[in-house]
């Protein structure tokens, strides 16, 4: 016999009365006017940032087919998954159970374009069931961004302080992000010499940070004590910049672990660099507990919510599940918690003309730090590192301006030898165009940094 549902507040914070109860599943929300209206805003906010950082908006189906789904699943989120017998056809239908396996769908399906990277943003909600004494909702609602065919420590911190800005943005005052990388913390599990099934036990009480459960694996394993106590110190491994010392320590030169603790050395410095370092708290064990998750991971806290607001992280092979593998990173926000644990602000801020900031690898903090400037002044600014593979940096930048469509381009490190300068380029302008070669060439100027948010207003004024 099934027990009687908890209690649970409705979103207006009354009681539902008994009869409320027997008419509501378990683990399912009704929203009441006032708290839908605060919650749209919310998800308005959310995505209008996303936007500005370049991320469109896609709508995913409610449903869909088991079989072509399943690829992108773990076995525990499939079996907690809800399952209808679809009437026309016959086959088993998922009502959604993760947003990103079904954006690795669509893009493996070439549904989205080929145009990479691909920016994608979202509001859904995902269906799971959850033990009601697991204390979670079986719906939930999320907003979220994906960040396709890009792989290098720029992505990843754009996906990171894109997290970090959209909460703000909506009135969040204190929250952490909890960084680390999975490779780390699984390499010490692999090298432990832990069955399948153990690791997979072992990295789930990694990902709730249950110790207790984590040490009983490991005794059932019988993993030799040297090898336990190396496991559970990379849990405890939790701080700022003096962790990443004591993390390659542990890590002995072992080269995987090292190539690890090397990228998140490289994202975390970037985060500080460009002024969040108050923000960044790094965890050796971060382990998100979705299994497609394969390098730099986050959690998102704040006080009074036990639990995570969201997180995300870096999926390389996600994708080629359903076709070829292509480096990604995202996040998701539960809007409930998020909702809770926030004061909704009112303010709205209108998004200007966008620019897209290029810059050659190995130029990520330049990139990064440029890019924020722009955002913070309202500018809806898309950000990429390019290779220019031989050619000169300011035609690779004009081919990704072309490319992404955006007529005003930003290009960093253009000239070395000033990194106080930039180069202001507008490819679709041919007032003033040159002919050399029989090539036309891109209306362009130089400008120093701190000179950049006035001359892009005066180009905005011009165009009105």
């Amino acid at each position: 016999m099934a027990s009687a549902p908890s209690v649970r507040r409705t979103s207006s914070g009354q009681l539902p009365s008994l009869r409320e109860q027997s008419l509501v599943p378990v683990g399912m929300t009704t929203i009441l006017p006032e708290a839908a209206r605060q919650v749209r805003h919310l998800e308005a906010g959310l995505l209008a940032y996303c936007h500005r950082f370049g991320y469109d908006e896609i709508i995913l189906p409610t449903f869909e087919y088991l079989d072509v789904l399943a690829p992108g699943l773990e076995p525990t989120l499939l079996e907690n998954s809800y399952k209808i017998v679809d009437r026309t056809t016959g086959r088993i239908l998922l009502l959604r159970p993760d947003v990103t396996a079904q954006i690795a769908r669509s893009v493996a399906m070439g549904m989205v374009g080929a145009n990479f990277p691909l920016r994608l943003s979202y509001r859904a909600t995902v269906f799971r069931y959850e033990p009601e004494h697991a204390g979670r909702d079986r719906e939930i609602f999320q907003v979220g961004a994906e960040l396709i065919g890009a792989d290098d420590v720029s992505a990843d911190c754009e996906i990171i302080i894109l997290l970090i800005e959209c909460l703000r943005q909506v009135g969040l005052q204190s929250f952490k992000i909890s960084l680390g990388h999975v490779g780390f913390f699984k390499g010490f599990l692999i090298h432990a010499g832990l069955s399948p099934e153990g690791q997979k036990r072992a990295e789930q009480a990694a990902a709730r940070k249950d110790l207790p459960r984590l040490e009983e694996i490991l005794s059932q394993e019988r993993v030799t004590k040297r090898s336990a106590h190396r496991v559970l110190d990379v849990l405890e491994l939790c701080g700022h910049g003096e962790v990443l010392s004591k993390g390659r320590a542990l890590a002995k030169g072992d080269r995987l672990l090292v190539q690890a603790l090397d990228r998140l050395a490289n994202v975390y410095q970037v985060l500080c660099e460009t002024g969040f370092q108050e923000t960044i708290l790094l965890d050796l064990g971060e382990f998100r507990g979705f299994d497609y998750y394969d390098g730099i991971v986050f959690d998102v806290f704040t006080d009074g919510i036990g639990v995570e607001l969201g997180g995300g992280g870096r999926y390389d092979h996600l994708i080629g599940r359903f076709g070829r593998n292509l480096p990604s990173t995202g996040f998701a926000l539960n809007v409930d918690r998020l909702f809770r644990g926030l004061t909704l602000s009112d303010r709205t801020k209108s998004v200007e003309p966008e620019v897209l900031v290029v810059a050659p690898f190995g130029l990520s903090t330049r990139l990064v730090s440029v890019a924020q400037q722009l955002r913070r002044e309202g500018i809806r600014t898309v950000q990429r590192a390019v290779d220019p593979s031989g050619r000169d940096v300011v035609d690779a930048a004009v081919k990704a301006g072309l490319e992404a469509n955006i007529g005003t381009i930003i290009v960093v490190g253009a000239d070395r030898s000033k990194p106080d300068q930039v180069l202001v380029l507008h490819p679709g302008d041919r007032r003033g165009v040159e002919e050399s070669s029989g090539r036309a060439h891109p209306r362009k100027r130089t400008v120093s940094i701190p000179g950049l948010i006035a001359s892009l207003r005066s180009d905005i004024e011009r165009t009105v």
